[in-house]
């Protein structure tokens, strides 16, 4: 009788997985303990890859390195469950765009920004997570973090961090406690000791915390088909004005520097979890951390408001997987890995602030100088949502608007001219959403001016002649978003394409299985 009994559970649970990978569980078995998934999933499943953080500290130690020996530390768990694997290190911010790209072709498990999950789940480039595991992500997890993977309350990626945000690293040798409470505070001390206040104004992800300390807000919002449909965006109001007042308190000072991934000369730098180390480094005994700290305008208060988020991973469906159990041995390394232990090798290594409540609980998470300052930060922050991809290159703009503008009407004037931006996006045509063009620091632009490439009777796209200097650098890209680009060596997402020489080119595109961008030099 007994044997029948572990014959049937391990049916029901097959099913469950099964009905999983198909992103409709509703049979999963939510007892999950002493579950035996070595004897339940045994066999071979052929190669599993998988994208994490490209993160490498100075010693060399990276996250591709530290996820290798967690997954062969599984393997040693579950022995009778076989693969071989293959770790990328690939930026979370740019995931979703690589693996929208060709869905087919992304990896089996991949790590991601939050904002990013709409889209990958219109997409169907994530599968639901089982019963069996949603049950365990809910209880051991942040809230916070489960609603980050979820979409219209059902659970599609795991909790891997809850710590993606920024705040402020400063001199305490330079700067009091009260001193970084308050921007001009903080910009009078700076000038006076001849350091530089590093705050990537010139970066949409950093300019938002002035409009949304004002009331500002910006959401877009998209159909089941993953288009944009409508945004609801209150930059250009008074409290953008006001906004843009508080950026000048900075930009107009000589101790502002915009680069905030450097740390010479700087006594107070605006970064996240990610400088860690580096922050301690440099800083070493003088090492401060806190909140962001607060404008005045007109008599009036701010306190700066940042975006936080979480970063996710997720499983991609298997397309080959009738009986479901390669889908349930991925969700249960995808589990395995996010779990409290991995969370908190991850900490200990590179800094990352857990999103599992236990991990969150220890001694070690608690007395963290950086997860302190995250965890105050968030108290005056908001959710990062889903945001078109060419609003990041509108609204960076402004850091450098409010540096240029003089008076208050040229401040509204390029708000108005943003506004004016943003919504255009919402008018683009079939034709203009699948036109390609060229963008980068070529004639005279800096990463802010789409060049058109139109179609060829051969089915490649060209630029007009364009005069091109040695050291520009371009990419090329679709619909004027960053969903769909190519770089060097026609790799999406790649790198930026340099100008080898000076000379008469016109850029070229060819579309195919594979992607081939060249100048071809004009006479």
């Amino acid at each position: 009788m007994k044997k029948i009994l572990a014959l049937l559970l391990v049916f029901v649970m097959v099913l469950s997985f099964a009905a999983c990978s198909n992103n409709d569980d509703t049979t999963g078995n939510n007892n999950v303990e002493g579950t035996d998934y070595n004897a339940l999933l045994a066999g071979d499943y052929g190669e599993i890859t998988l994208w994490v953080s490209e993160s490498v500290l100075t010693d060399g130690t990276s996250v591709v390195s530290v996820t290798e020996q967690q997954i062969a530390d599984f393997q040693a768990k579950y022995p009778d469950i076989k693969f071989t694997y293959k770790v990328d290190g690939i930026g979370e911010g740019d995931a979703a765009s690589k693996v929208l790209t060709d869905v087919a072709s992304a990896p089996d498990i991949y790590c991601f920004a939050q904002d990013q999950l709409a889209r990958l789940v219109q997409a169907g480039a994530l599968v639901k997570v089982s019963n069996t595991f949603s049950t365990i992500v809910k209880e051991e997890n942040d809230a916070d973090a489960v609603s980050a993977g979820s979409v219209a309350g059902e659970l599609y990626a795991f909790p891997l961090t809850a710590d993606n945000g920024f705040y402020l690293y400063y001199d305490t040798s330079v700067f009091s406690e009260e001193d970084v409470e308050d921007l001009a505070k903080m910009v009078e001390v700076a000038e006076a000791n001849g350091g530089k206040i590093r705050f990537g104004l010139s970066n949409a992800w950093y300019n938002a915390c002035f409009f949304y300390a004002t009331g500002c807000y910006s959401n877009w919002s998209m159909n089941a088909d993953g288009k944009w449909t409508g945004v609801d965006d209150t930059y250009y109001s008074d409290a953008g004005v006001i906004a843009m007042k508080g950026m000048q308190i900075l930009t107009k000072s000589s101790c502002y520097d915009s680069d905030a991934d450097t740390f010479t000369d700087a006594v107070a730098i605006v970064t996240g979890t990610w400088n860690s180390a580096t922050a301690a480094e440099y800083f070493g005994e003088n090492l401060g951390a806190t909140d962001l700290p607060s404008f005045t305008v007109d008599g009036n208060s701010y306190h700066l408001t940042s975006y936080y988020g979480c970063k996710l991973m997720g499983v991609k469906p298997q397309s080959d997987d009738a009986t479901g159990n390669k889908t349930a041995v991925l969700q249960l390394l995808a589990s395995y890995l996010t779990n409290e232990e991995n969370q908190l090798e991850r900490h200990e290594i590179f800094g990352w602030g857990p999103s599992n409540l236990s991990a969150l609980e220890s001694e070690a998470v608690k007395n963290d100088i950086s997860l302190t300052a995250v965890y105050k930060q968030k108290e005056n922050g908001v959710a990062q949502g889903n945001i078109h991809g060419s609003w990041w290159d509108i609204a960076k703009l402004l850091g450098t608007n409010s540096q240029e503008a003089t008076t208050d009407d040229e401040l509204r004037a390029a708000l108005k001219e943003y506004d004016d931006a943003i919504h255009a996006l919402l008018t683009l045509t079939d034709e203009e959403l699948n036109a390609w063009s060229a963008i980068g620091t070529i004639c005279g632009t800096n990463w802010d001016t789409d060049i058109a490439l139109t179609l060829q009777e051969d089915g490649s796209y060209m630029s007009d002649v364009l005069a091109l200097t040695a050291g520009q650098e371009y990419k090329v890209r679709q619909g004027a978003s960053w969903d769909v680009n190519y770089g060097q060596d026609g790799a999406a997402n790649g790198a930026n394409i340099v100008v080898e020489a000076d000379g008469n080119y016109r850029i070229k595109l060819t579309l195919g299985d594979t992607v081939v961008i060249e100048l071809v030099a004009a006479e």
